[in-house]
C-alpha cells in the first residue's frame, strides 16, 4: 500500500517533538534553561488537520515545559511526554478513542520512534532522520524538520482523505 492509501486511512496522527516539529537542535543558558524553535507554517498544517477532524497527539521522549505550551496553542490536548515506548503510549491513546493502529499515523525521525512507526498504518520522517527510520516510514518529507516537514505530511494527509479544498476553502479569495 502507498503513503497516499496509508494517510487515507488516519484518524488520529501522532507527532515527536525533537527532529520533527523542530530542527532537532536544544540552546541552552549558561543556568542550564533551553528553548526550541517551532515553524509557524507547521502549527498551521496542525490546524488545518484538526479542523478536518483528525484527531492529534504528540509523543515524545524528552519532558518539557515548552512541548506542553506550544501543543495547548495548537489546540492538541493528547499530549505525552517522557515516554520511552512511544508504541505502548500510541496503543493506550487509541485505545481510549475506540481507535486502532490500522486508523493511526505517527511522524518520527530516531530509533525510538521505529517501533510506534512500524505498528502505524501510515507513517511519516524526515529527510535527515535515521536511515532505519527512512526505511521504514511509509513517507520521507522533502521539507526539513522544524521548517515545514510536519505541515508538507498535513498537507499529504488532506490530500488523501479529499479533504483539502474544504480546509483552505476559508482562505481562497472570494468574489
Amino acid at each position: 500500500m502507498d503513503a497516499i492509501a496509508r494517510a487515507s486511512r488516519v484518524k488520529l496522527m501522532a507527532f515527536d517533538v525533537d527532529g520533527v516539529m523542530t530542527d532537532g537542535r536544544l540552546y541552552f543558558s549558561p543556568s542550564g534553561d533551553y528553548c526550541k524553535a517551532f515553524f509557524s507554517r507547521d502549527g498551521f498544517g496542525i490546524k488545518l488537520l484538526a479542523r478536518a477532524g483528525i484527531q492529534l497527539a504528540i509523543i515524545t521522549g524528552r519532558d518539557s515545559p515548552i512541548v506542553a505550551h506550544r501543543a495547548a496553542n495548537l489546540g492538541i490536548a493528547r499530549v505525552l511526554q517522557g515516554v520511552e515506548d512511544k508504541r505502548s503510549a500510541m496503543a493506550s491513546l487509541l485505545a481510549a478513542e475506540g481507535l486502532d493502529f490500522c486508523e493511526a499515523g505517527f511522524m518520527g525521525d530516531d530509533l525510538i520512534d521505529l517501533p510506534v512507526l512500524s505498528a502505524c498504518t501510515f507513517s511519516a520522517t524526515v529527510p535527515d532522520g535515521h536511515e532505519l527510520v527512512r526505511r521504514a516510514a511509509s513517507y520521507v518529507t522533502r521539507a526539513p524538520a522544524g521548517l515545514g516537514a510536519v505541515r508538507e505530511v498535513c498537507e499529504l494527509i488532506l490530500h488523501a482523505q479529499g479533504k483539502w479544498e474544504q480546509a483552505i476553502a476559508p482562505y481562497l479569495a472570494q468574489p
